[in-house]
């Protein structure tokens, strides 16, 4: 298995090729081990093998990228029940455990005196997106970076990176 850490300069576009954000990511490991979770894993098989100075462009639909949109996602809760719910601010992240679940990633999305909405679905949730890529610096990835990059399971049984 060739895997390999990249920096890279990309440009984030919808599929109607409307630029989304313009990033450098520095040393990114890819190709993990198979069932290995991690996100965009399309991103990853996109840039393997590729070279310093190379220039790619990788289309990954809405369902290899973030997800489609998921509307179980949403809620919908009384204000009081989110403890310091008074300072939160439209499009601020909150944690929060539901009733028989994890605590979860939520983005506040509507605020009003008595109700908060909070959206667990990624900003890019549903889109097709296109990442044009420039490599700016390639190296194969020792054994020791692969290995810390792994999940490890706790006591609790919980997958913690």
């Amino acid at each position: 298995m060739n895997v390999q850490i990249v920096s890279f300069h990309c440009v984030l576009k919808n599929k109607l090729g409307q630029i989304i954000s313009s990033t450098y990511n520095r040393d990114v490991l890819t190709s993990l081990p198979e069932g290995t979770d991690h996100s965009l894993p399309g991103l990853s098989v996109g840039l393997k093998d590729i070279r310093k100075g190379e220039k790619r462009q990788i289309e990954l639909s809405a369902e290899e990228a973030y997800g489609f949109y998921d509307t179980t996602k949403v809620l919908e809760l009384a204000r009081e029940s989110l403890v310091g719910s008074s300072k939160l601010k439209v499009g601020e992240s909150v944690l929060f455990a539901r009733e028989g679940k994890n605590v979860e990633k939520f983005r506040v999305t509507d605020l009003s005196q008595d109700r908060i909405t909070l959206d667990g679905n990624h900003p890019l949730a549903g889109q097709d997106l296109i990442f044009e890529i420039e490599a700016l610096d390639v190296r194969e990835a020792t054994p020791e970076e692969i290995q810390d990059s792994l999940p490890e399971e706790s006591d609790d049984g919980i997958l913690r990176h």
